[in-house]
């Protein structure tokens, strides 16, 4: 049997973006409590959840938004991963109140953050030793919080993933208006 490279590659990218989602799953944990959320975007959601980065950059006129809706339809996979908002009872002041109690419910909880942060840096690790293109894209995962992809998550980012002869989610090109 002769299994050519580009007829599987999309498979061993999802297989990739799988693993990135074990890694962020198993990533330390503040106070031991998992808030983390992680799901896969593939196919026909990814081209939603790059509408909803153009409609995002038409309310707010950040155009980096429309570079990076055309940017993630080169991705076989997103990765979204995200945090409910808990506060862990530390009282430890990060969020900048000194307690919990304190602490406006709009405000996210440091620890969460931290933990959120984490578990990013652990799927892009995963990618990096699977030699996986991907990039940390607070756009798609603001898209994705707004299509509710991850339940409740107040805080969600989105980890295009692709292979191919050159990483297409750096060097990009600034699109100025939206494609009608």
């Amino acid at each position: 049997m002769i299994q050519n490279e580009r007829e599987i590659r999309h498979e061993l990218v999802l297989q990739a973006a799988r693993r990135m989602m074990t890694a962020a799953r198993t990533a330390p944990k503040g106070k031991g409590i998992d808030i983390i959320e992680i799901a896969m975007v593939t196919d026909g959601d990814i081209l939603r959840l790059s509408d909803e980065m153009i409609r995002i950059a038409a309310e707010t006129g950040f155009k980096f938004l429309l570079r990076d809706a055309e940017n993630i339809k080169s991705a076989d996979a997103v990765v979204i991963i995200g945090t409910s908002q808990k506060v862990q009872g530390l009282n430890c002041a990060h969020c900048g109140f000194d307690t919990c109690v304190e602490k406006p419910d709009l405000v996210p909880c440091a620890i969460n953050s931290v933990d959120l942060g984490i578990a990013i840096g652990s799927a892009c690790a995963t990618a990096a030793d699977l030699r996986v293109d991907n990039r940390v894209m607070f756009s798609a995962g603001l898209a994705a919080q707004r299509l509710g992809l991850l339940g409740g998550c107040k805080c969600v980012m989105a980890l295009p993933v692709s292979a191919s002869s050159k990483n297409p989610f750096f060097d990009r090109k600034p699109k100025e208006e939206p494609k009608n």
